[in-house]
């Protein structure tokens, strides 16, 4: 496997950068991110680090899903992808690292890569067993990171882990369909920074099951018979500017990850508020489509 690299040119050579990520609920008001990229440095001098996010909600292991799976897949094949949401080592949270679609990650078994992996098998995964050579309360500065810099060198899985063939499964946060294929009863799984929606119904579902029919989706006390491509489709362009009135108005669209999403458009958490505010919804509140013969 070829690494993730950025060709960097030096004296008139060339030499190899690994590419790794950051991913955690750590924030950026504390010291945790900087001492992680600090180790990482003193590690792999030459490593080039993208941080995803730090700002996921303590141990929401849904929402780091969301945003893992739509992000990793833009990184060239071979990047490192270090995950530290909900990573404390006890009997029921075990520590991995895998290989998945070309992409190494490291990263507690808490269900997240079930959620990230969806259809796609690990080719290579095992448990990590380092931790007796290592002292540590900061699994993710002090065991991720050796992880981490063993396979940007070169290293392969098993010498710093048991291969393993399972892990864990999360299957509450799944879209429920009823027996008769006429309703599918989702699920709030993320709320962006403009305060969008993102439920767990796929389009992909949304065209299986409904088969084309006329539906009703229906959020909170508000419903909607039209699911649009792009946010600015609730806009009337043929109307002078000032007769268009779209700003503020709610409007459901599969978005560029292809999940459902509820959306204010224009909206502003700040000022207007979102449709998170504005609706009335939040994590893990129902939202159900419902099919018309």
């Amino acid at each position: 496997m070829d690494k993730a690299i950025f060709k960097v040119a030096r004296k008139g050579c060339f030499y190899f950068m690994p590419i790794l990520t950051l991913t955690t609920d750590f924030g950026t008001k504390d010291h945790f991110v900087g001492a992680v990229k600090g180790a990482i440095y003193s590690t792999i001098p030459d490593v080039q680090i993208v941080d995803i996010s730090h700002s996921i909600s303590p141990f929401n292991i849904t929402q780091t899903a969301y945003i893992l799976r739509n992000a990793y897949q833009n990184f060239p094949e071979g990047t490192i992808h270090i995950v530290g949401v909900d990573s404390e080592l006890n009997e029921d949270n075990r520590h991995i690292a895998l290989l998945l679609n070309g992409h190494y990650f490291v990263c507690p078994d808490n269900g997240l890569i079930s959620l990230v992996a969806s259809d796609i098998k690990p080719s290579k995964m095992v448990e990590i067993n380092i931790h007796d050579r290592v002292e540590s309360s900061f699994s993710v500065l002090d065991v991720f990171v050796q992880v981490a810099a063993h396979i940007a060198r070169g290293g392969t899985l098993e010498v710093i882990g048991k291969p393993i063939e399972d892990y864990k499964q999360l299957f509450e946060i799944q879209p429920q369909i009823s027996p008769e294929q006429h309703k599918i009863v989702g699920n709030v799984i993320y709320i962006d920074n403009y305060g969008n929606i993102i439920s767990n119904i796929t389009e992909k579902l949304f065209k299986e099951i409904g088969k084309g029919r006329r539906f009703k989706l229906t959020a909170s006390s508000y419903s909607f018979a039209k699911i649009h491509q792009k946010y600015s489709d609730i806009v009337d362009f043929s109307l002078p500017k000032n007769q268009r009135k779209s700003d503020g108005n709610r409007l459901a669209i599969f978005n560029s990850a292809g999940f459902l999403e509820i959306a204010i458009y224009k909206s502003n958490l700040t000022t207007v508020g979102g449709a998170s505010s504005l609706l009335g919804l939040d994590y893990r509140d129902p939202i159900t489509i419902e099919f018309l013969s």
